[in-house]
């Protein structure tokens, strides 16, 4: 169930900026942002650079996108 929450105009508007660029919504962007950190303050050892890959190749997989990844193998 969608919640109304309150941020700053800053946020918001840093928000808009980036959502455009990435083709979201303003808060489809700020939900990102929140996943991202929620991640990486479960798992402080590891960058955001590796979150990211993490949730590009889960969203892949939904897609049905998915390739067997073979251990040793370079692609």
């Amino acid at each position: 169930m969608p919640k109304a929450v309150k941020i700053s105009d800053d946020l918001a508007a840093t928000a808009a900026m980036y959502a455009k660029v990435k083709n979201r919504s303003l808060a489809g962007q700020v939900e990102y942002w929140a996943k991202l950190g929620k991640i990486a303050d479960e798992n402080p050892d590891l960058p955001i650079s590796f979150i990211k890959d993490i949730l590009i190749g889960k969203a892949q997989i939904q897609a049905g996108e998915k390739t067997p990844y073979i251990f040793g193998e370079k692609k």
